[in-house]
């Protein structure tokens, strides 16, 4: 028996320099070894776009008799719109004739500010294979209100921010993608209702590969750089295969919520995800110890100590009978005593 497994993969990066701050880049010589390695492991590399059209995954199976073939589809993203991008990352992409997308802020571009690309520079781009879209004006927390801010306000000025910068990429691009990706990768369940009213696609930077029970305002990516990046830790990540989770429900003290943000030191943070078929084996990994409870059905994550201040993640992976890890991931972001993001 043959199963087709379509194995969706969204990568991002920052800048691509030797010189930059090592926690969101990574150098040209590591990139390259990212884009042979995509090469050697047999990756179609295509547009978001469509790799947003397709579906992450038709069939899954771990019987003996199962034999996976693989359909490896993988599209490439930067964030912010860094000059080192067009320096060192497009010309190794323009010479495999590469598809890959560029979120900017408008803000800088417009400003002439050091470090990120120009207008020129990005339609020269756009017109060998590059989607230009929209990473907000000037990079602001969406998640933040202003003081004395409702939520109606709130809603009004992210409004506003999201068309302007769209309106200057369609301006100087001549393209509206509607591709957001939200900065810092925060959002919560008032910003997903927001951008799937403005019918936008939202990115954000939770690991995984793509899966049906991620919202279109809620997709993965895989981020590299600090840390993230060597080619073992980039062969696993790019060969990442959908957790079989058809539904997720997280809990807290004060009951269910549909996103990830919370507003208290919580101790009872868990995840409960129906499963559509049974796992052996899986190993779940989160900003303080965890229990995991598993059943044909079911998986309920639980976090044994207090959420930490800013973002983090609940990550869970099993080995497929191919010997790739499935792999699921969530965030979590909590506000300061004082209700403030991180900067």
């Amino acid at each position: 028996m043959s199963i087709q497994l379509h194995a969706a993969v969204i990568l991002q990066y920052h800048q691509i320099s030797s010189e930059a701050p090592v926690s969101t880049s990574i150098t040209p010589e590591r990139f390259l070894q990212h884009l042979e390695l995509i090469e050697t492991e047999g990756f179609r590399v295509v547009s978001l776009a469509e790799i947003l059209s397709s579906e992450s995954i038709e069939k899954s199976s771990s019987g003996p008799q199962a034999q996976a073939i693989f359909d490896r589809r993988v599209a490439i993203t930067f964030d912010d719109g860094y000059s080192s991008v067009y320096t060192n990352a497009y010309p190794l992409l323009k010479r495999r004739q590469w598809p890959f997308t560029v979120f900017v802020n408008s803000g800088p571009i417009d400003t002439g500010r050091a470090g990120v690309m120009t207008w020129d520079q990005l339609r020269e781009m756009a017109a060998n294979g590059a989607s230009i879209a929209n990473h907000t004006v000037d990079h602001q927390h969406l998640l933040q209100r202003l003081i004395g801010e409702d939520i109606t306000q709130w809603r009004d000025r992210v409004t506003v921010d999201i068309h302007q910068a769209e309106s200057r990429i369609l301006e100087e691009i001549g393209v509206s993608h509607r591709l957001l990706a939200y900065p810092y990768g925060e959002y919560s369940r008032e910003l997903q209702q927001l951008l799937e009213s403005l019918e936008y696609r939202a990115l954000g930077q939770q690991s995984g590969p793509l899966a049906g029970i991620h919202s279109n305002q809620a997709l993965p990516r895989f981020v590299f750089g600090g840390h993230y990046g060597s080619p073992e830790d980039f062969r696993i990540k790019l060969n990442a295969l959908p957790f079989p989770a058809t539904a997720l429900t997280i809990r807290t003290r004060q009951g269910f919520k549909a996103d990830g943000v919370v507003d208290d030191s919580d101790e009872t943070i868990g995840l409960d995800l129906v499963l559509s078929q049974a796992l052996d084996k899986v190993q779940c990994f989160g900003p303080v110890a965890l229990k995991v409870e598993q059943s044909s059905t079911s998986l309920k994550v639980k976090l044994e100590g207090l959420l930490p201040v800013g973002r983090s993640r609940i990550n869970c992976t099993v080995r497929h009978a191919s010997g790739h890890f499935r792999w699921f991931s969530h965030p979590f972001f909590r506000p300061s005593s004082s209700g403030q993001w991180l900067e």
